[in-house]
C-alpha cells in the first residue's frame, strides 16, 4: 500500500433517479430512518365451495333456485351419508366383539357340545 495516498473509504451503490447506479462515499448517503415492523392485517376465511357444479347446472338450463338447493343440501348430505356410516361401521364393531365374546364363553363354560357349538357358530359366519 503507498503511504501516500489517503486511506480508501467505504462506497456504496446507489440507484440515481434516472436508473442508472453510481458510487456514492457512504457519509455522503442521508440518514436511514428507523424502520417500523410492517403490521400485517391477515383475514383468515373459510375457502370458497367449488363452484363447479354450480356452473354445469346454469349451463344446462337449471334455475338458480336448484342451484342454490344444490349448494345447501350438498354438504348436508354429505354429512349425514358420513354419519350413516360411522354408525354402521361401529356396529359391525360391536358384532364382531359380541360374537368373538360368545364364542370364546361357550368354549370356556362347555365341554364336547360347547366346541361343537362354537364351531357351528363359526362355521355360519364364514
Amino acid at each position: 500500500m503507498n503511504p501516500n495516498l489517503p486511506a480508501p473509504r467505504a462506497l456504496t451503490v446507489v440507484q440515481l433517479p434516472d436508473g442508472t447506479y453510481a458510487y456514492t462515499p457512504a457519509e455522503h448517503l442521508p440518514a436511514a430512518a428507523p424502520q417500523q415492523p410492517q403490521q400485517i392485517v391477515q383475514h383468515i376465511h373459510q375457502a370458497p365451495p367449488d363452484r363447479t357444479i354450480q356452473r354445469v347446472a346454469l349451463g344446462s338450463g337449471m334455475g338458480a333456485g336448484a342451484v342454490a338447493a344444490g349448494v345447501y343440501f350438498g354438504p348436508l348430505l354429505v354429512g349425514a351419508l358420513t354419519a350413516i356410516a360411522a354408525n354402521l361401521a361401529l356396529l359391525a364393531f360391536l358384532a364382531v366383539a359380541m360374537t368373538w365374546g360368545v364364542v370364546t364363553i361357550v368354549r370356556t363354560v362347555g365341554g364336547a357340545d360347547a366346541k361343537a357349538a362354537a364351531k357351528n357358530l363359526r362355521g355360519r359366519r364364514r
